[in-house]
């Protein structure tokens, strides 16, 4: 049995972690629950269908012929890379080794079906914002990736010192919902049950949230120490980089076809799909090509592979088998990278894991509204409650305003026209971030928690109803013909937001205004906190 002062110094830590990341973590779970159909966003978005998932499907060959008569490709590194479903793959030109050629390097998109090249700005969608704002992208990096890093590694302290807080009676706590005892009771017991139920989810995105945004902290003082500085050099072995090989500038004969290789690989590997291409030194003797892809979940968890072949001979001079026993150092990487994304178990676990995301949510939202209650003391002196209340209220306003800013924003992005493209990035920011402060001070301002949990539900919902709405008219894809038709990006956008919908109007519906909250005595308050014991 743990001391009363040990269980006060967790208890304190605990709460202390919690409220200070409470906001940041709202925002990760929030956005990182929508980030889990980013490819349905996104392809919902553009209304573009994707017939074939992971591979890149175009003819490679065609494509470098295409891009060679804008770009003098001789002696250029060239990449091209399928990060998600969706039909644009990315290409990356470096500058070319041959001194000869000044044309500067370029990153596009390449869409597979029209060739169409468009920049990174004109390919913006809603489904990337989201994606970006669950580890703050839009801060200038690194400062974005740094703060959401250590907010994760932060959370995973609070789990921690949570677990430790409610041993004693975690499993009794867990079976204990008061839903008509005092709305403090029904806080904690929700909080509690609620945050047991998403414990193993939580623990499994602090720990690769983290391990994926401040590993370059881990990495720095070995780049300093046993590389000498040779970033290049650690990347490689630690398989975020492919080997480079040198220039000799002397055109090869006869350039390799890339598609026969991409054939081959695939007779090599059953079920193999090539998900980037990398071309070093194009047209060179030099020149050198790498596949690189995976083999289905259901084949293999982490079945990653990777061959290159010198083009000049057509010789394997690496090779990587997807279906052989995988390293130490790609089983722990690629591991927690699928675990992060979730995107091993289909439609089934992006669900789940949505679901989880959002009951992560209210696992916060219940946190503020216990430590709120939890120092309404007569002792307190008034200046310190109101500092406190006015912190709830900041808080609560901006977390339970997401919602509605959200749906109107796929409403926006729907209604922008493709010819806008080239200002989309803008309007999304503008649309989002302004409302989003909008409504947050216009809450804050009203300084009553239950009316922005009421209004906020409300336009949320009625958003939310309204975007498959606004999808059939713009579009034609009524959620029942793209049933129908099995287009399943749109018809699962469609139902996701009605299904959100209809659990907030249900809510909504049997939201009650609270009596006026009586200042708690010392006994009072102090029965708040023990229903963690």
């Amino acid at each position: 049995m743990m001391e009363k002062r040990s269980y006060n110094i967790f208890f304190d830590l605990h709460t202390v972690s919690g409220i200070v990341i409470s906001v940041l973590l709202y925002v990760i779970f929030f956005a990182g629950s929508f980030s889990f159909f980013r490819d349905e966003i996104v392809n919902w978005e553009r209304n573009e269908t994707v017939t074939v998932r992971k591979a890149i499907d175009a003819d490679v060959d065609i494509v470098l012929d295409s891009i060679a008569k804008k770009y003098a490709l001789f002696g250029r590194d060239i990449t091209f890379r399928r990060n998600y479903d969706e039909r644009r793959v990315m290409v990356n030109l470096s500058n070319s080794k041959d001194t000869t050629v000044t044309q500067a390097g370029d990153f596009f998109y390449l869409d597979t079906k029209t060739f169409k090249t468009t920049g990174y700005e004109d390919s913006y969608t809603l489904g990337e914002f989201l994606y970006r704002l669950h580890f703050f992208a839009q801060i200038p990096y690194p400062a974005g990736y740094y703060l959401s890093g250590f907010t994760a590694l932060f959370f995973f302290f609070a789990i921690l010192t949570g677990i430790l807080v409610h041993w004693k009676k975690i499993i009794s706590n867990f079976y204990t919902f008061r839903p008509w005892a005092k709305l403090k009771t029904v806080w904690t017991d929700a909080h509690t049950a609620l945050g047991t139920i998403g414990l193993p989810f939580q623990v499994v995105y602090a720990v690769t949230g983290a391990f994926l945004m401040i590993n370059i902290v881990l990495v720095a003082p070995n780049v300093l120490v046993l590389y000498q500085g040779d970033q290049q050099k650690i990347y490689e072995d630690l398989g975020y980089e492919h080997a480079s090989h040198p220039f000799e500038n002397k055109k090869l004969r006869q350039v390799v076809k890339v598609n026969d290789l991409v054939v081959d690989i695939k007779k090599k590997w059953r079920d193999f799909d090539v998900t980037e291409i990398e071309i070093n030194n194009y047209g060179d003797e030099g020149m050198h090509i790498t596949l690189v892809g995976e083999v289905p979940n259901a084949a293999k968890f982490t079945g990653l592979g990777e061959i290159t072949y010198k083009a000049a001979t057509g010789e394997i001079v690496g090779e990587q088998d997807p279906y052989a026993p995988t390293s130490y150092r790609d089983g722990v990487k690629n591991s927690l990278y699928r675990l992060h994304f979730g995107d091993y178990g289909g439609y089934g676990l992006k669900f789940i894991s949505f679901v989880l995301g959002l009951l992560s949510c209210f696992v916060i939202i219940s946190g503020i509204l216990i430590w709120l209650e939890a120092r309404n003391k007569k002792h307190i002196p008034e200046k310190r409650k109101r500092f406190n209340n006015t912190v709830g209220h900041i808080y609560l306003a901006i977390c339970l305003t997401l919602y509605p800013v959200t749906a109107l924003s796929f409403i926006v992005t729907k209604l922008v026209p493709r010819a806008l493209d080239p200002s989309r990035q803008t309007i999304l920011y503008s649309v989002f971030f302004l409302s989003w402060l909008a409504l947050s001070v216009f809450f804050w301002w009203r300084k009553n928690n239950y009316l922005t949990n009421k209004y906020t539900l409300l336009a949320g919902s009625v958003l939310g109803v309204l975007i498959p709405v606004v999808n059939g008219a713009v579009t034609g894809n009524w959620i029942w013909l793209s049933l129908a038709a099995r287009q399943s990006d749109f018809f699962v956008i469609d139902a996701l937001w009605l299904m959100i919908s209809l659990a907030a109007f249900y809510t909504l519906y049997h939201l009650k205004k609270p009596a006026a909250m009586p200042v708690l005595s010392e006994d009072d308050s102090e029965a708040v906190l023990s229903d963690f014991r």
